[in-house]
């Protein structure tokens, strides 16, 4: 087997039909070997009846695995370890990947002898997105969006690696430095705050890079997916939760000593919370509330850092 795509799917089976539809329709793949893997990670609803139901529809190898364990990185796991190909891909059940996909990105692992590969994520045009959110700006990267632009380059996986969107490895990468860590990533549906957590894929290259610094990770351009985003992810909340989230896991798991604390928490991310909270201030009295808000998730960060250095020195103690 030359490839394995794995789908991490809870809960969403009325994704499956388009998702596994739109990989069915892959061209140039004709002396390929693939297939496409299902991770059911615990659904509740018809995943199994739908997955069963394509895979006697689709002219393409589906089959579907069952991992118990909740979390995104349990399923992605799974997947790997239920695979024996010699490049595994990873696509969110609400992705539709381009017609050219999956040759491009095969093209892109033996021209370059490629470790991982990572492609365009651009979102589904027919997303109305709200007016804080501008069309490939930063912001639009939390909702998974991610465009180099059109030349191929190597990425060092520590500033510039792959989105979780479209990440495609080379299976010595597990040789190397092993699987996904289980204490990161999205447990459940994402919608509550405690289901919430981003950053699994960004540990995960910032290790790869780290335990090999010649690491061979290229972006290609041709491999283009579509993300279409969730209703519950176009509001203001989402994007706080995952910024406070994202502060809070990284300080629970930060091993450093820090000697001036207060509360519990270092000292100096008091005055950096200040200028935070007072450039967001700025920016909302001269700009507005829309263009303050990307300020205001950096507040969110602080707060949620301060909030999970004080919950790991409680557990120290």
């Amino acid at each position: 087997m030359d490839f394995t795509v794995i789908v991490c799917t809870y809960n969403r089976c009325q994704n499956l039909t388009s998702c596994l539809r739109a990989l069915a329709a892959q061209s140039g793949v004709e002396r390929l070997a693939w297939e496409v893997l299902v991770v059911d990670n615990n659904s509740a609803d018809d995943t199994p009846a739908v997955v069963e139901r394509l895979a006697r529809e689709l002219p393409i190898d589906v089959r579907c695995v069952r991992e118990p364990q909740q979390g995104l990185n349990h399923a992605r796991n799974c997947g790997v370890r239920s695979s024996s190909s010699r490049y595994f891909t990873f696509v969110d059940d609400d992705i539709r990947v381009s017609p050219q996909w999956l040759a491009s990105l095969h093209d892109a692992f033996s021209r370059n002898d490629a470790d991982a590969v990572g492609g365009r994520i651009h979102l589904d045009p027919s997303i109305a997105l709200p007016p804080w959110v501008v069309p490939g700006s930063e912001t639009a990267g939390f909702l998974g969006y991610q465009d180099f632009g059109d030349e191929t380059f190597r990425m060092d996986g520590r500033d510039k690696y792959p989105f979780g969107g479209n990440m495609s490895f080379h299976r010595r990468v597990v040789d190397r430095i092993g699987l996904f860590d289980t204490r990161l990533g999205r447990k459940g549906e994402g919608r509550k705050r405690g289901e919430l957590f981003k950053g699994a894929e960004t540990d995960y290259f910032h290790r790869l890079a780290a335990a090999r610094p010649e690491c061979r990770i290229f972006y290609e351009p041709r491999a283009i997916v579509y993300h279409r985003v969730q209703q519950f992810q176009l509001h203001q909340r989402y994007f706080l939760t995952i910024h406070f989230n994202a502060g809070f896991q990284k300080a629970l798991y930060d091993a450093r000593p820090f000697n001036r604390r207060a509360l519990g928490i270092p000292l100096f991310l008091y005055p950096q919370l200040t200028r935070a909270m007072g450039r967001y201030l700025s920016l909302l009295v001269t700009r507005g509330p829309n263009r303050a808000f990307r300020q205001l998730m950096t507040v969110g960060h602080f707060l949620g850092t301060m909030a999970g250095y004080r919950s790991a020195r409680r557990g120290a103690v």
